[in-house]
């Protein structure tokens, strides 16, 4: 598009230095000039249609690409959301589980050094039992005030030492409670510390996936932007060129009428003798002869986007080119892409041009004979190759070449 751009503004340059020179005083000059002009205008609008139409598909395309990326990235999304919200839930349940682990574990610790003491306690008691000197039963019964009495010293020494055991016991079991639920809390952490990390890589993946998708999304988005800028510039050019085609068909419509004038002027001034030079004697359409001989490569009508005025003959650069009838030489010279260029007028309004000639055999206002060489073909102006592109027109207007070979 780059280059349609830089096209269009040499254009515009070609344009603008040609509406700036001079005016030719030769009509048939000036006419060639404003035609050729205006073909140029008209292919430079078929090509701002052609990109206009190709931007637009190319911007539905992407804006369709954009929305089914768009639909990606939201299922994406989704499924992200609802990684995320697992995620949270594990985390808050791996907290909750390290805290109540936490809480396990100070109690484990008390439990621990309550049975130490209880232990300890019970043990003391047990080495006072058994290493201290046992009481004298005779002492227990004589220090008794009853027999009652005795026996309720000898159940509080029992019941004490059973209650240290008890204690001990119910101490050394909850611990071992303790410990158990301990190792289970653990376990349960563990399990849901891996669950929480397998999440994590799922979200991180699930992230670079949405990422990617949005990436893609925005380089489409601006490539569209850019699409459109460009579209808008190829709109507004094709409206310039329009109006410039406008001005220049209705200043060739004046250089037709000029042409019409010119011919008329050149039959009032024929000679009366009646020589091949008059324009007055007139041509049939059937009377013209070939101008080179040669194949024609490009017939008339539209060709790339634009009129294609006349035919092209191939033929080997240096080949003579003759007059298709008799008539006046009104010019010889050159002409932007016509190159050298000869046109005769035939009278009753019919003229021949003969285009991209590489010299001429004769000058404006010769009279010339059908058959004579008047030029010798080239490869001048917009050619690609030795040719000789051929034209008729009546009245100024371009007609088919070949309605008159």
């Amino acid at each position: 598009m780059r280059m349609g751009r830089r096209q269009t503004a040499a254009a515009l340059l070609v344009l603008g230095l040609a509406a700036s020179a001079p005016a030719l005083g030769d009509p048939g000059d000036d006419k060639a000039r404003v035609d050729e002009q205006i073909g140029s205008l008209r292919g430079r609008i078929t090509e701002a249609r052609s990109d206009e139409g190709v931007l637009t598909s190319e911007i539905s395309a992407a804006t369709d690409r954009i929305r089914d990326v768009q639909a990606g990235i939201d299922a994406e999304q989704a499924r992200l959301a609802g990684l995320e919200a697992r995620l949270a839930s594990e985390r808050a349940r791996l907290q909750e589980l390290t805290e109540l682990l936490a809480r396990q574990t100070e109690q484990l610790q008390r439990l621990r050094r309550q049975h130490a003491v209880a232990v300890e306690r019970l043990e003391r008691r047990v080495r006072q039992i058994y290493i201290e000197e046992p009481p004298d039963a005779l002492s227990f019964v004589l220090g008794a005030t009853s027999f009652s009495d005795l026996l309720d010293h000898v159940e509080l020494l029992n019941d004490i030492g059973k209650q240290d055991a008890r204690i001990a016991d119910r101490v050394e079991r909850a611990q071992r409670e303790q410990a158990e639920a301990r190792a289970q809390t653990e376990q349960t952490r563990s399990g849901v510390a891996a669950t929480t990390r397998t999440i994590e890589a799922e979200v991180v993946e699930q992230r670079a996936v949405r990422d990617r998708l949005v990436a893609s999304r925005d380089e489409l988005a601006v490539a569209v932007g850019m699409k459109r800028e460009t579209l808008a510039s190829i709109r507004h050019d094709r409206e310039r060129f329009l109006q410039e085609v406008a001005a220049l068909e209705a200043q060739s419509a004046a250089l037709a009428a000029a042409i019409q004038a010119a011919q008329a002027s050149t039959a009032t001034s024929a000679s009366p003798t009646g020589s091949v030079a008059s324009s007055g004697s007139g041509v049939s359409a059937a009377g013209f002869v070939w101008p080179v001989s040669g194949p024609v490569v490009s017939g008339f009508g539209m060709r790339w986007g634009r009129m294609h005025e006349g035919v092209d003959i191939t033929c080997a650069s240096g080949t003579p080119v003759v007059a298709a009838a008799a008539g006046t030489v009104i010019h010889a010279g050159w002409l932007g892409g016509y190159g050298n260029l000869v046109v005769v007028d035939h009278g009753n309004g019919l003229s021949t041009a003969y285009a991209h000639n590489s010299s001429f055999a004769v000058g404006v206002g010769e009279s010339v004979g059908q058959g004579q060489v008047i030029s010798y073909a080239g490869s001048t102006g917009n050619s690609s190759g030795p040719h000789v592109h051929f034209e008729v027109r009546v009245n100024g207007g371009s007609v088919d070449p070949l309605g008159y070979l």
